[in-house]
Order: structure tokens, then C-alpha cells, then sequence
């Protein structure tokens, strides 16, 4: 039974959801009966359609945590953030709902009945956040990892998942080191004994082995393993353990034969079918919500620059499979920002940012007219961020596996941006690039509509602006 647990750690996340969407719809159900409990014919009127009133309160508060990021397995912060967090998203979730009340009269539920409700569901969704959070840090529930392999490869895990947090949901039991390779973690970390692989499962209750030796040619125990796998026990290789445990390819793992023979990369004219459509209505709601925005940018820096000013600023940039467009932006430099026209990484608190500029940047006011780019066809809602050639070029000769973010359209959001903040030198593009391949192999609607809930923290938090 435990193993049954341990095993179904990775969808709380999902029972979280569901468990915090019916106690936001109790919440509402409590402050009805609280505000009218003490007048029948009140509480008759105001609870025709409760249970639909109830739904709709607690998808827009669910909705708005999801925009903060708070059912994202691989986030990692502190409980005052995560309070923070939940604040946030519930103000971000009544704000939605007194515009649905507007466009859905029926929805109404009353003021008194909405704070009560929101003061509730706060109180309430905060306690069983705070058990979850206990839960899934108890030992016995996270499922027992056996690491086969203590070199180099098998010493990343050690090295780059040595905190808590990045062990969210598992426990690695140890390593099992192999005879032809240099040991390269800690000696208290090692399981040296004369028993089998699977000797070794039975005893210590593992639950997944992952297969991280440096040289797997013909040095790995495939009897033990297929008997293993014969057990019920997951077999993983390292670099799909690193995809999925930090929502990123680790580049030092990666091989041809591992990106040919793993899953995604979907590129079915079903899924590209559905991309574009995503795209077109997405772009299109954004224009008609946030056109009073680009509106006001337009004459703040009329304002500021004077007449005669340009207000929109065109840049080449590197689009899907190498081919280039002209990406619309809102300008936020000074029009002689590269006047001796050498391409620069925008810096923190780079001086050639204007006033308005430095205000649109943080609220990424400057990168509506992108979608233009997204209803013409050159960028996509989601993906990875479109680059200028001059960096292109150069990076693709620095980092490998550069060249395949390209097999997407660039994003007006994306997986990167979500999970990495601003780069600007060769090794923060290598490290946003692992977020990039990730979301490259793995991208699907699903995931294209939570990357663009999610960026509502970016722009609120003003995460990775400059």
C-alpha cells in the first residue's frame, strides 16, 4: 500500500486542485447561510442555482492560483511566498469574478457573501496547502530511488538535486557504484554489497531505478534489470529522470540516439493544426483586452520623445527553422541605443532604457504588438524566445543543440521565461536553453495554455525584465 502511495505522488498535485476547488465552493455555500441564515425568505431567494453560483467562484479562484503558479510541481519558494502567492491569486480570482458578474448577471452572489466567501476560502485553501506541503516532505510517502551508477553522470543528481526542495516527492536511497567507473560521490552515499540489483530493491523498498551509469555499453546487469522490470519496479535513464524531476534536459546528458528514440517532439499536422488556432484566439483576446493599454504606451511616449519620434520599433529576429522576420515592438530605448550598430545584451539597469521604457519592460507592455507577429504567422504564443541573428549565429557555435529550439516558432511566452530569468551571457543562454528543449520536446495545448496563465506572475512579479 505504501508503495501504491509513493507511486501516485506525481498526480497530488492534481487531487490538491480538486480538493482545493471543492472546499472554495463549500466556502461560498458557508458564507451564504452565514450572511442569510438568519432570514428564510433571504436565504431562499439567494440559494436558487447555489451550486452553479458555488462552481463559478471557486474555477475563477482555482484559475487565478493557477496563473500564480501554484500547482506547478517544479516551483520552489518559501511559506510566507506561497502566502504571498495565494494573496495574489485570490485577488487576481475576484477580479475575475466581478467582471464575470457583469457579464453574467446571474452569477451574483453579493458583496457580503463574495468577501466572507474569499476570507474563507483563503483561511481554508492556506490549512490544507500547509498539510500538503507536510506531506509531501514525510519520508515514507516519496517514492525510494536507487541510483545505478556513482561516477560522473550519476554525481550530477547529487550535485544539481542536493537541496529539499529539488527532492520534492522522492528520496534517493543511494548509489550502487559499477567496477569500470571512477567513483565521484560521497563514500556515506554508496550501497557496496555482494547482493543483486534486485536483492538490493527488495531490501531497501525501491521503487524506481535510475540508470546513470557513464558507460552504458555492455556494462549494465540487463537480466537484473529485465527481472526488475518484471517486479513492477520503473526503470528510468538519467537524462528522462532530469526532464522530468526538473522540468528541464539537463545538455551535458544529451545524445543523438536519446532525442531520436525518446518521446515528444510532436510535429503531427494535428498538433500544428491546433497550435495555430490556440494562436489566433489567444492573440486575438489579448488585442481586444489590452488594446486601452497599448493605447496609453503609445502616448506615453508621444509624451516623452516628443513628435516626429518613432513609437513602434522593428528588429530582425530568427524565427522557426532558421528563417528571419521583422519583430514589432513598442520602443522602450533611446533611438540611438546602437547607433554605431554593433547588437548588445540589454543589461540591468541599462541606461539606453527610457523612462516609459523601463516601465513597459517590467509590465511587458513593450511586446504587445507581437501579436501582430503571432496573427501573421511568424511567432506563436508559446515558445521559445525569438532571438536576433547576430546572438543566433554566435551561440549556435558555443552550445550545442542550439539549433533546435528552432524547429518551433518563437514565443510571445514561453517555458523559459517562466522558469529562468533574463539571459544575457553565453551561459545563462545555455541555461535557459535547457528550459527551451524541454518545452521543444514536450509541448502540447495543455501545457501552451498553463505557460500562458502562468505568465501573469511574470508580469506581476516583473520576473526576468530588463
Amino acid at each position: 500500500m505504501l508503495r501504491f502511495l509513493r507511486r501516485q505522488s506525481v498526480r497530488w498535485l492534481m487531487l490538491l486542485g480538486l480538493c482545493e476547488l471543492l472546499l472554495l465552493a463549500m466556502s461560498l455555500v458557508i458564507a451564504t447561510y452565514i450572511r442569510y441564515g438568519h432570514n428564510a425568505d433571504e436565504l431562499a431567494e439567494f440559494t436558487v442555482h447555489l451550486p452553479e453560483r458555488a462552481l463559478v467562484f471557486a474555477t475563477a479562484i482555482v484559475f487565478g492560483m493557477v496563473a500564480l503558479g501554484q500547482y506547478q510541481s517544479h516551483m520552489r519558494m518559501s511559506r510566507f511566498g506561497l502566502m504571498a502567492r495565494q494573496a495574489v491569486a485570490f485577488v487576481l480570482g475576484g477580479v475575475l469574478l466581478v467582471i464575470g458578474y457583469y457579464v453574467l448577471p446571474q452569477a451574483y452572489v453579493g458583496r457580503g457573501v463574495l468577501a466572507i466567501a474569499l476570507l474563507l476560502g483563503f483561511i481554508l485553501v492556506l490549512g490544507i496547502r500547509i498539510v500538503f506541503l507536510q506531506l509531501v516532505e514525510v519520508e515514507a510517502l516519496k517514492r525510494r530511488v536507487l541510483i545505478l551508477g556513482a561516477g560522473t553522470r550519476a554525481s550530477q543528481i547529487h550535485n544539481q538535486m542536493r537541496r529539499r526542495t529539488d527532492r520534492r516527492g522522492f528520496c534517493v536511497v543511494g548509489y550502487v557504484p559499477h567496477a569500470r567507473e571512477t567513483v565521484a560521490v560521497p563514500e556515506e552515499q554508496l550501497i557496496r554489497t555482494s547482493l543483486s540489483l534486485c536483492e538490493i530493491i527488495a531490501r531497501e523498498q525501491i521503487d524506481e531505478v535510475v540508470v546513470g551509469v557513464d558507460d552504458r555499453r555492455g556494462n549494465l546487469p540487463m537480466d537484473d534489470l529485465l527481472e526488475c522490470r518484471q517486479l513492477g519496479i520503473t526503470i528510468t535513464d538519467l537524462t528522462s529522470f532530469f526532464e522530468r524531476e526538473s522540468g528541464r534536459l539537463q545538455l551535458s546528458f544529451l545524445d543523438p540516439s536519446w532525442l531520436v528514440f525518446s518521446g515528444g517532439f510532436n510535429g503531427t499536422p494535428l498538433r500544428q493544426l491546433s497550435k495555430r488556432c490556440f494562436d489566433l484566439v489567444a492573440a486575438s483576446v489579448l488585442l481586444l483586452l489590452c488594446w486601452p493599454l497599448m493605447l496609453i504606451e503609445v502616448l506615453a511616449i508621444r509624451i516623452e520623445s516628443g513628435a516626429g519620434q518613432p513609437i513602434l520599433y522593428r528588429q530582425e529576429r530568427v524565427g522557426a527553422h532558421g528563417c528571419t522576420f521583422q519583430l514589432l515592438k513598442f520602443r522602450s530605448m533611446r533611438t540611438d541605443a546602437e547607433r554605431d550598430g554593433i547588437a548588445r545584451w540589454a543589461s540591468k539597469n541599462d541606461d539606453r532604457v527610457t523612462h516609459v521604457g523601463r516601465i513597459s519592460r517590467k509590465l511587458r507592455i513593450d511586446e504587445l504588438p507581437q501579436l501582430w507577429n503571432v496573427l501573421k504567422g511568424d511567432m506563436s504564443i508559446v515558445g521559445p524566445r525569438p532571438e536576433r541573428p547576430q546572438f543566433v549565429a554566435d551561440l549556435d557555435t558555443k552550445i550545442r543543440y542550439y539549433n533546435l529550439r528552432h524547429c518551433l516558432k518563437p514565443g510571445l511566452a514561453g517555458w523559459a521565461q517562466l522558469s529562468y530569468p533574463y539571459g544575457a551571457t553565453v551561459e545563462e543562454a545555455a541555461e535557459k536553453l535547457k528550459y527551451d528543449l524541454f518545452y521543444v520536446k514536450n509541448h502540447n495545448l495543455l501545457l501552451d495554455l498553463l505557460i500562458l496563465i502562468q505568465t501573469v506572475e511574470v508580469v506581476l512579479f516583473g520576473r526576468g525584465a530588463r
